[in-house]
């Protein structure tokens, strides 16, 4: 009885939270080397100020000092722009999207004004309102490529995936060192059934970050989906030399070597998924796995049948003298971990 196929662990994606980039720019910096920002001295000189407090990070006499610099001349774009970057590394979301809008009202072409209301409105969790203000960044800068990325990350949570998928190729056209967006470009293009295109884009992602342990997984899954089992076990194998801590590849490389007929070899990667999940903590997926290493151990050395006293004599009716005396050892399909 040959033992049934055995499942891979799930596909993993990036957590959406850690992969959004803050942007906080500096619009008026370029004005430290003589440029007008105002007609009026007094406004003119405490920007300065403002900008030279800000690169410090005193945000505190930065905030005083562009304020004056608004009482002078309130028409000062940057200047609002400066306030809105301030209040949004203080969480102060509202206030500092006040602040942009104002800018905005000054200079329709602040790009990144735009996109920091963007960023402020999704730290509210008003997603809605978000893609709004980074479509409106890309109008006014085509080749701001976070815009692209977090606009593409806010499709994907909502589920829009061919929309997603296509805002992702634009971010990683913009920024081909995007490791994020190229991984999690992959990971969107496996949920619409682009299986070739997701192989590429995780290879890619590898090329750029090969501690990638989560594309070592997704690419051997989507490998074996594809009937190319040699190829997903050199996956495995790679993963496991770059993240020799993660149980999980063991695991996967283990489920795919049984599946393969080789017990073997299945059972000693099982055995360092064992001790990498003990060694992480993780008891329970330990313990699973290690009913799994016994079962298939038995399979492996099956108990010898004990020899009879006495050897025992044909019927002389039974028309069937075959000999054959072999015992088939049924081998029991281990349990998947859970998740």
């Amino acid at each position: 009885m040959s033992p049934k196929p055995l499942q891979l662990q799930p596909l993993l994606k990036l957590c959406f939270a850690s992969s959004i980039f803050l942007l906080l720019t500096l619009p008026g910096s370029k004005l430290l080397a003589g440029g007008l920002v105002s007609h009026n001295l007094e406004a003119a000189s405490f920007f300065q100020i403002g900008v030279t407090r800000y690169n410090r990070h005193d945000l505190k006499d930065a905030e005083a000092a562009f304020r004056h610099a608004l009482e002078f001349d309130p028409n000062i774009a940057d200047a609002r722009s400066y306030l809105g970057n301030i209040l949004l590394q203080q969480n102060r979301w509202d206030l500092a999207i006040q602040e942009y809008e104002e800018a905005i009202k000054l200079n329709p072409k602040l790009s990144d004004a735009y996109y920091n209301i963007g960023f402020a409105l999704q730290q509210k969790g008003d997603k809605e309102a978000a893609i709004t203000a980074y479509r409106q960044a890309l109008v006014a800068n085509p080749q701001m490529a976070t815009a692209q990325y977090n606009l593409a990350v806010l499709l994907d949570e909502r589920g829009q995936h061919q929309e997603a998928i296509a805002a992702y190729q634009k971010a990683t056209e913009l920024d081909s060192n995007n490791v994020n967006a190229t991984f999690n470009l992959a990971f969107a293009q496996q949920q619409e059934g682009f299986i070739d295109a997701a192989i590429a884009s995780y290879q890619q992602a590898l090329n750029l970050d090969p501690s990638n342990t989560l594309a070592y997984n997704n690419l051997g899954s989507l490998l074996i989906l594809q009937g190319k089992a040699d190829q997903a076990i050199k996956v495995y194998q790679q993963g496991i030399h770059q993240n020799p801590q993660n149980p999980s590849l063991y695991y996967n490389l283990g489920v795919t070597l049984y599946n393969q007929g080789d017990l073997k070899s299945a059972n000693k990667y099982f055995k360092h998924a064992v001790r990498v999940y003990r060694k992480q903590g993780d008891t329970e997926q330990a313990g699973k796995v290690q009913q799994m290493v016994q079962q298939i151990s038995t399979a492996l050395n099956p108990p010898k049948k004990a020899k009879p006293s006495q050897k025992a004599t044909p019927s002389a009716n039974n028309s069937d003298n075959s000999t054959n005396n072999s015992v088939v050892v049924p081998v029991s399909t281990p349990e998947m971990p859970s998740k």
